[in-house]
């Protein structure tokens, strides 16, 4: 039975691989001058908060705790953002990359878990996210973290809410067509966490897919929810190979 699974799991990865163009980053449907700032070292708003993230690392939770970097030295961080979400074996689910932090936290550091969306995970999410850039997006899909991507893989092509459209409907059929005067890009989520102008702030990846969700008139799920677990492992699927460009830069 399990080898069947795999060899289902296979087929369903090539069925969809087939149906994809090749990978292109958001970062190339910009203007020049948004493709500029997000170059820009020094003038990349979203570099302050991996800043305070680095911050963060170095900081221990509470006098009795370890710091980030007591444990894990920056090199060992490189590709590790490229790898999320991921399977994890004690949490016996696909987790990504800000639950990873809050799992290390809660039993490595026995700190609180910090709030999705809160400016300190944004930070040390962007933060290590930041240690693979340039890197290759390489997440797994087989193995235990098949049905996880079969969910994902779901919700991307299931058409919702009152405009009855679906992930696919923009990102994949519609891809390269012009929006309010913008093109509509693959939704490629190599950049994340990003900051948006239309924010004023650095968010994750579930903050735009809740805004894509109300976007089409449909309900947000709860930012940290396994439905948008699923669809971020499909979609960092979808952008195999490329590059981490934490952070971006996008209006």
């Amino acid at each position: 039975m399990r080898r069947f699974a795999v060899a289902t799991a296979a087929i369903t990865v090539a069925v969809a691989a087939a149906a994809l163009a090749a990978p292109r980053s958001g970062s190339s449907y910009l203007a020049p001058d948004l493709k500029a700032l997000q170059a820009d070292d020094f003038r990349n708003p979203g570099l302050l908060w991996v800043e305070q993230g680095r911050k963060l690392w170095s900081t221990p939770p509470s006098a009795a705790a370890k710091a980030c970097a007591g444990c894990h030295d920056e090199a060992a961080m490189r590709g590790v953002a490229a790898r999320y979400p991921a399977y994890d074996k004690g949490a016996r689910r696909v987790v990504n990359l800000e639950q990873r932090i809050n799992l290390c936290r809660t039993g490595r550091q026995h700190a609180p878990a910090l709030a999705y969306e809160s400016r300190d995970l944004v930070a040390l999410t962007a933060f290590v996210s930041r240690q693979s850039l340039g890197m290759p997006v390489a997440v797994r899909v087989d193995g235990p973290a098949a049905a996880s991507f079969a969910r994902g893989r779901a919700a991307y092509h299931q058409r919702i809410g009152q405009l009855d459209l679906s992930c696919a409907d923009c990102h994949q059929r519609s891809e390269g067509r012009r929006l309010h005067g913008e093109t509509i890009s693959q939704g490629q989520i190599n950049g994340f966490p990003t900051y948006r102008q239309l924010w004023e702030g650095a968010a994750s990846t579930h903050r735009m897919f809740a805004w894509c969700n109300a976007a089409v008139r449909a309900e947000p799920r709860p930012a940290g929810s396994q439905d948008y677990v699923d669809l971020e492992l499909y979609v960092r699927w979808r952008g195999q190979g490329l590059p981490v460009e934490t952070p971006a830069v996008r209006k």
